[in-house]
Order: structure tokens, then sequence, then C-alpha cells
């Protein structure tokens, strides 16, 4: 790559990857105090591959020109490089991520196409497939997710994941997705079925939960629309207030466990605190109880 220097005013900000509204008043702080220490990445027509947020902040700071590092590869390598350098440098949301990830993996396969690829089926797996799953995780070395787990932080299984639902989900359950109306645990379920029968099933997955999704999809693939349908008509609605209670009913009662089993004894200043919640508990307890017709 060759280093030089470009006006700001002869930089396109024509690339799609590229994000220019994003908060730049830190990074601002340490150019005005100590520079700019790495250039921008551009290719030979001047467009703006890779350092939007450092453009962002050398504008704003009234600079004219900018060091960059001028990159000849194919468009293909440029595009990856664009992609790496939102998915390392810049915060991305869950669909922005799972978007780049599929798009750089697909670019990363078409250059090297004898390195592992990333297996992006959806389907069950055994126990004992998923134990085998583990084993080539843990030895992969060269695949997309291996090097770009290296990158990121991210963990090979994480980056799968979102490969996966990016690459399996279909227009309807993206935009489901990006609207708040399906979190990425019922996403991995639906994604299990054709994108058509997707689009289906989707209106079925409306305030079930995953459990309740992991039965509804399971009949989608065994019965199809009519099975799933059926399978939705047998799930009784819970109250959100229930739903909330679960995870931390299970804590409480492991804690409480735990306190038991070990006969540990607190004397501490939040013991009183303490107590006064759990005779509430109690109390509230006694009335559900009472409530629901069992005895307590």
């Amino acid at each position: 790559m060759n280093v030089s220097v470009r006006k700001l005013s002869d930089l396109k900000l024509n690339n799609e990857y590229l994000r220019t509204d994003t908060d730049v008043s830190a990074l601002m702080k340490s150019v005005d105090s100590v520079g700019l220490i790495h250039p921008v990445t551009i290719n030979a027509d001047n467009e703006l591959l890779a350092g939007a947020r450092r453009f962002q902040a050398v504008s704003k700071l009234g600079w004219e020109e900018i060091p960059v590092q001028v990159v000849e590869q194919d468009q293909l390598v440029q595009e990856l490089i664009s992609i790496d350098e939102n998915l390392v440098r810049t915060p991305l949301n869950q669909l922005e991520l799972e978007k780049f990830l599929n798009r750089g993996r697909e670019i990363y396969e078409t250059i090297n196409p004898t390195l592992k690829k990333v297996d992006i089926s959806a389907g069950d797996l055994t126990t004992e497939e998923k134990k085998q799953q583990r084993e080539d995780e843990e030895a992969d070395e060269d695949s997309f997710a291996a090097v770009t787990a290296e990158k990121t932080g991210l963990s090979k299984s994480v980056i799968k994941g979102a490969i996966k639902r990016d690459a399996l989900a279909s227009v309807a359950v993206k935009r489901a997705r990006q609207e708040g109306e399906l979190n990425a645990t019922k996403a991995n379920e639906i994604i299990k079925l054709e994108k058509d029968t997707q689009e289906e099933v989707l209106p079925l997955l409306a305030n079930k939960t995953a459990k309740e999704t992991r039965r509804i999809v399971a009949a989608a693939k065994t019965g199809g629309l009519t099975a799933a349908r059926a399978e939705c008509d047998k799930v009784v609605p819970m109250p959100r207030e229930y739903s909330q209670m679960i995870a931390p009913i299970k804590r409480v009662n492991k804690s409480i466990g735990r306190i038991l089993a070990e006969e540990l004894k607190y004397e501490g200043p939040e013991q009183g605190k303490i107590n006064n919640e759990l005779v509430q508990l109690r109390n509230q307890l006694t009335l559900y109880f009472q409530m629901m017709g069992v005895e307590s």
C-alpha cells in the first residue's frame, strides 16, 4: 500500500459500509492532541474504503488534507477491507453485524476457495453432532469465522450464528427483527425452515416465548403450516408478568437452597432489609397460592 496525502474535498464517500453519523468528539480530542496516527484507506478512484470516523473527525477540526493509504486490489478485496473496518472499529447493531459478517464470509470464501468454509446449515443436531461441531470449531484456524474471531474478540460460535441468521432468514423475518418483533433466539428457530415457510409461520410467533416458538417450528418442519397452526392453538398465552418471574424465581430458589444446605449465616447491616423483603415475599406467595387455589 502507498501512503500519501489527499485533499478532503477529493475523497468520495459513496461506499455503502461507511458510517458518517457517529459521535467522534472523543476522537477529535485525540487527533487534535496527537495527530492522526493511522491514515484512512482509499482506492485508486479516491473512494474512501475505511476510516469514516477519522475522516469525520479531521473534517470537523477544519483539516483540508488527510493522510491516505491507497489499495490497488480488486473490488472484492476493497469491499472486504471496508467490512473489516466496521467489524473491528465501529459499534454495530445486531442486524448490521450479521449482514457484514455474512457478506464478509462470502467474499473471504470467494477469494480463498481452498480454505475451510463456514457451515450455514441450520438443522437440529444430535448430541454427538454437537460434540463434533465443538471439536471442529476448536481445530478451525483458517475459516472466515476463525480469522474474524481473532480480529474482533467474538467467539467462532457467535460469528457462525450471526452469519446463519443473515444467510438463512427471509426478508420478512429480517424485517420483524428490525422492528423488534423477533429476537435472535426465536430467529435461530425459524431459520430452520425454508424461506417461503418462514413467511407463513412468522405471524404465528407473535408474543410467543422461545420454547413455544421451538414447538411451532418443529411442527412446521414435520407437518407444514397446518401442523404449525394446530400447535399454535395449543399454546396458552402467558401474561408477561409470569414470564418475567421465571428466571428471578429460579435464582432466588437456588440461593436459598445453598444458604440452607451450607447453613450460611449473615448478620451484617443488610440483614434487616433482606428479612423484610423475604417476609413480604412470603406474604405475597400466600395470597398468590390462595388465588390459584393451591395449598402452600
